[in-house]
């Protein structure tokens, strides 16, 4: 399970952050450089991932059954697309990751993040070091205040059940962010809260402030 030859890039952020926007720049910006991009998101990424990831958007469930689906979702994702786009050399572009878990089940839900610590260690475990987790090599997080990520979402496509939550629910979500973003240098925090230039330009600048732009 040696990934070492790919790039791993992860989007973060609450509901109407804007990240999704970007991701179609960032593609482009890697495919001028030569690389080959996988493009994936979670929960999803794969035909069970699919499933899952309506199940989880829309019913309502336990939080336990809610992160073991996100899981059970993420296992999958790892083994059949991320680690084989990694040994190939690919940039993997995901829209979400096991940070969005932390932050909407954890944080947001209130569910035990030492439970949801287990979880990742035995989803994103790698066979050939025992003490390391599969991460991303960067996560840029599109930090929005709550308030105004709402007035985005506000009269946008029918809401899922998260989208639907109320602000303080995005105010916890946020904070979720913000702590796992303290304790990972992985992370890039981005100014969501300007204009859509503004944002790429900060994308830009983090590329080529690790090198990667």
């Amino acid at each position: 399970m040696s990934v070492a030859t790919g790039l791993f890039l992860s989007l973060e952020g609450i509901d109407g952050a804007g990240k999704s926007s970007h991701i179609d720049a960032l593609e482009a910006l890697f495919r001028s450089q030569g690389r080959t991009v996988t493009r994936t998101r979670e929960p999803g990424g794969t035909p069970l991932g699919e499933t899952l990831r309506t199940l989880v958007l829309n019913e309502a469930m336990n939080p336990l059954t809610e992160s073991l689906l996100v899981f059970a979702a993420r296992r999958e994702h790892v083994l059949q697309v991320i680690v084989p786009a990694l040994q190939r050399g690919d940039v993997v572009l995901c829209d979400r990751f096991t940070d969005a878990t932390f932050a909407y089940q954890g944080a947001g839900r209130g569910f035990d993040l030492g439970v949801l610590g287990m979880l990742e260690r035995w989803v994103q475990a790698d066979p050939a070091h025992s003490d390391a987790l599969l991460q991303p090599g960067l996560t840029l997080w599109f930090d929005l205040p709550p308030e105004i990520a709402a007035e985005r979402l506000a009269g946008a496509r029918l809401p899922d059940k998260f989208e639907a939550q109320p602000v303080e629910f995005f105010r916890r979500v946020a904070q979720g962010y913000a702590d796992r973003a303290a304790a990972a240098p992985r992370f890039a925090r981005i100014d969501a809260d300007c204009p859509r230039e503004q944002v790429w330009q900060q994308i830009e600048a983090t590329l080529r402030a690790r090198g990667l732009a």
